[in-house]
């Protein structure tokens, strides 16, 4: 008989996440630091106009690209926020989250064999999703020293002639790194003269708490070499929503578009009704989170620091990314034995890429109680464990 999986689905290795859940949710009573989801719910309002959307009957497609209102305050957004400017007609598509936004730029600019630069350590599907579209995923290190930064000099050394995409994630899911625009200045310089493309996952912009976050596309001569992803799901607490869109030139969105319509047909309208509402009036839900993951993103940096588990502060996102190599302990090994002794959950930083062992990724998406628990717990598990 014929192998019945593909190849390449074959040699994929499981998400390093779901591999450590699978051990959470057979232990009763485990207070979580691995899930990067908002404790909090989404906003009634936002809640509501989805309701209402149902209640009038609203049930049935929209555009492949989306809700024409909702692309115009998208493109509206990114203009006032970043001073980006998008034809909401052609240049914006809503996507399901900003996972299959990925999927779809990914799939609609890669040739067969071409590489795609990926610093690592980064959110698990940036390699699989490269490999399935035909990609050949180009890792690129990065330290602590440099506060998992990546650099020109790190890109020059990686770019071949196969090199098509750099794909960046600032601030960075699982470090919580972020990159200056005097930064970006220069990654753009490189990107330019190897005329790569760019694929810049801007989830997190929202959560950005030291100095001001810059859209990659906004920088000098980057509009057009620039597929920008964000979404709804971290700083509305929309994670279930799945609602994310993808801001590119109109020759790369009507690629995109094609194998949306295809693949997906269209995101969900009362999700799209719900994301219209949150752009519309959302602003304050935004700053009373923010302030809130600002300071458990304080607490929680202070406390590993204090225990004796280096940790730089994460700049944005709702990550810390301390380090246990004190410990004597691998990541997983860490992470496991934290489980069972202490019902805590965090996630082995070897999940998001080789140069993450050594480390452990803790969401202060949790509440600020159960925050100081696991901190708790931790401290006492190092004090039982470590001499």
């Amino acid at each position: 008989m014929r192998p019945k999986i593909a190849k390449q689905v074959k040699s994929l290795p499981p998400s390093g996440i779901r591999k450590f859940f699978d051990l959470v949710v057979s232990t009763e009573g485990v207070i979580s630091l691995g899930v990067g989801e908002p404790d909090f719910t989404t906003p009634w309002h936002i809640r509501e106009a989805s309701v209402h959307t149902i209640e009038k009957g609203y049930t049935t497609y929209t555009s492949n690209y989306g809700l024409l209102e909702l692309r115009e305050q998208i493109a509206k957004n990114s203009n006032r926020k970043f001073n980006v400017l998008y034809n909401p007609k052609t240049e914006v598509l809503v996507t399901v989250g900003v996972s299959e936004a990925l999927d779809v730029a990914l799939r609609a600019i890669l040739d067969p064999g071409d590489e795609v630069l990926i610093p690592e350590p980064c959110f698990v599907s940036y390699n699989p999703c490269t490999v399935l579209a035909g990609g050949k995923p180009i890792t690129i290190e990065t330290t602590a020293e440099t506060e998992f930064k990546v650099t020109p000099e790190l890109l020059k050394e990686h770019i071949s002639d196969k090199t098509k995409v750099l794909l960046l994630s600032y601030p960075n899911n699982p470090t919580g790194s972020i990159l200056t625009e005097s930064e970006m200045r220069e990654i753009a310089k490189v990107v330019f003269e190897n005329d790569l493309l760019v694929i810049s996952d801007e989830i997190y912009s929202d959560l950005t708490f030291e100095g001001e976050h810059t859209c990659f596309a906004s920088l000098p001569g980057m509009r057009d070499r620039t597929i920008v992803l964000n979404g709804f799901s971290k700083s509305y607490a929309m994670t279930g929503w799945r609602i994310g869109y993808a801001m590119a030139c109109e020759e790369i969105i009507d690629a995109m578009v094609k194998i949306h319509q295809y693949s997906i047909m269209c995101a969900p309208v009362m999700g799209q009704m719900a994301a219209l509402e949150a752009l519309a009036t959302g602003e304050e839900d935004v700053k009373k989170m923010y302030n809130v993951y600002d300071q458990r993103r304080n607490l929680i940096v202070s406390k590993f620091n204090n225990m004796g588990l280096e940790c730089h502060t994460p700049k944005g996102a709702f990550y810390a990314f301390p380090s246990i190599k004190n410990t004597g302990f691998s990541s997983e090994e860490f992470a496991e034995r934290l489980l069972m002794e202490e019902k805590v959950a965090v996630v082995p930083g070897n999940a998001f890429g080789s140069c993450g062992e050594g480390f452990i990724r803790c969401a202060y998406a949790s509440s600020t109680e159960n925050i100081v628990e696991a901190l708790n717990r931790i401290e006492e598990f190092i004090k039982r464990n470590i001499t």
